[in-house]
């Protein structure tokens, strides 16, 4: 008991050491004046000459059921601040799915704002409905997109993300592949921290 509390002491305080280095480059970011350095850590990068050289990337997202939260969290992922052309493929499998009738009304008050649209699958025969949906939207994406980016229904995403995993991806085109991490933010309590040090 007491090595795996120190285990995770230790895990708890290096987590720590990081925000706080975190937190303080944003902050003297910006201090240098840099207002999105919460977003980038080199403002001139945002910049529209910047935006429009980066590569096309097609977000593909399997959906199943509505939720409580799925709303707000699509929304978050449309309206990304990538720079570069990007477009968004809600896969649900069949137009039964409360989904579809939720995500066609989303995409409906962005019209015109966002590349969009809701792609009906059908039923999976051969693998799981989610592996389905993924591979259906693959077909379905636009031919010149050099990214795909797997999304699950459930994420809430900053709005910078896309182009950060997208830059990491053109800084080292030896990477085939990336994976992100859920960020949770603990609410005080030991359980929500020992939940919180199992995803580090």
């Amino acid at each position: 008991g007491c090595v795996i509390c120190l285990t995770l002491a230790i895990g708890w305080a290096f987590a720590a050491y990081v925000r706080k280095r975190e937190v303080n480059r944003i902050e003297d970011g910006i201090k240098g004046g840099n207002s999105f350095a919460f977003l980038c850590h080199d403002i001139y990068e945002l910049e529209h000459s910047n935006q429009v050289n980066l590569p096309r990337v097609s977000v593909v997202m399997p959906l199943k059921g509505f939720g409580e939260h799925n709303l707000h969290n699509w929304k978050s992922q449309i309206t990304s601040l990538y720079g570069g052309p990007i477009e968004f493929l809600f896969v649900v499998e069949s137009t039964e799915d409360p989904a579809y009738h939720a995500v066609s009304q989303l995409i409906t008050e962005f019209k015109g704002d966002v590349d969009a649209r809701v792609i009906v699958a059908g039923l999976s025969t051969t693998c799981s409905q989610k592996i389905h949906n993924q591979l259906v939207g693959v077909e379905n994406m636009h031919k010149d997109s050099k990214y795909v980016l797997f999304l699950d229904d459930d994420v809430r995403f900053h709005p910078g993300s896309i182009g950060v995993l997208t830059t990491e991806m053109e800084k080292n085109p030896e990477i085939f592949i990336q994976t992100g991490y859920p960020l949770d933010l603990p609410s005080g309590t030991l359980g929500s921290y020992c939940i919180y040090e199992y995803h580090m």
